[in-house]
């Protein structure tokens, strides 16, 4: 019980660390993991969190104000 709840707090910690990213930064490193799977025709673009509709997130940014969405062409 005590390491999931370890699990479980370092998770939350790592969440809150990973929104916290520059949005370039974090774009970079998606935009380098959808290209190591092959993918070459997408789009990646950052947008405030109020906007991103019905688009496909990928990642959090800027402690949460933005969001980095994905677009397969």
């Amino acid at each position: 019980m005590k390491k999931l709840l370890v699990f479980v707090i370092a998770f939350a910690a790592s969440m809150s660390a990973f929104a916290a990213k520059p949005c370039e930064e974090l774009k970079a490193e998606i935009a380098a993991k959808i290209e190591a799977n092959g993918v070459k025709a997408y789009t990646l673009e950052i947008v405030p969190t109020d906007q991103v509709g019905d688009r496909k997130v990928v990642g959090s940014c800027d402690g949460g104000t933005n969001k980095i969405v994905y677009t397969r062409k």
